[in-house]
């Protein structure tokens, strides 16, 4: 009987102790901020890497569309773009929002094509991690081959984004090594610039 007494002590203790710890709201405001501080950090932490990498897009779109238009007017040549002059071109455009890294990161196409039709085959896929180019069903390596005047041309830029929040990565990333493909793409015909 003496043990039955000392257990139902105890519940009611126990009870009374909840009781108090349910009714005592001294500590609900630290608590409600710490269930509530990650949902909305990563909140925080996801707009901002959304709208980053959106903004890094446009810049490299805008750049390409100024790099497309000086080789269509005749501003920039072949001989101007020739080697890697065109990713230099490109990457001093977007040195406001990417590395360093520019170079190393950034993937250009530019080739001439007999008719739109063709330049329209022109198509990418992501393949074990990293960009292929394609036409139609056949893969082609990158060219620096512009046409001269009164051609048509197509200029197609890739930049591997680096994702920087991790749990962003899994979501955003299609690259190898966390990074999430940014890409332009410009077709056009040459003016009739003097060759």
């Amino acid at each position: 009987m003496c043990k039955e007494l000392g257990s139902t002590v105890q519940r009611k203790r126990r009870a009374r102790f909840f009781g108090r710890f349910v009714g005592d709201r001294r500590g609900s405001t630290a608590l409600e901020f710490a269930l509530l501080a990650l949902p909305f950090a990563l909140l925080v932490f996801a707009i901002l890497e959304s709208c980053i990498s959106f903004a890094g897009q446009e810049v490299m779109a805008n750049a390409t569309d100024d790099i497309a238009r000086q080789l269509r007017t005749g501003q920039l040549r072949p001989a101007d773009v020739a080697g890697t002059k065109l990713t230099t071109l490109i990457c001093a455009k977007l040195a406001i929002i990417v590395s360093d890294d520019c170079a190393n990161q950034l993937l250009v196409d530019l080739r001439e094509y007999p008719t739109f039709a063709d330049a329209a085959t022109a198509s990418f896929k992501i393949q074990s991690g990293d960009v292929v180019l394609m036409n139609g069903t056949n893969s082609q390596t990158f060219a620096n081959t512009p046409g001269l005047a009164e051609t048509k041309n197509m200029l197609r830029v890739f930049y591997k984004w680096p994702v920087v929040t991790d749990l962003m990565a899994k979501s955003m990333a299609n690259l190898s090594g966390g990074r999430a493909l940014h890409f332009a793409s410009v077709t056009w015909q040459n003016e009739p610039f003097d060759n």
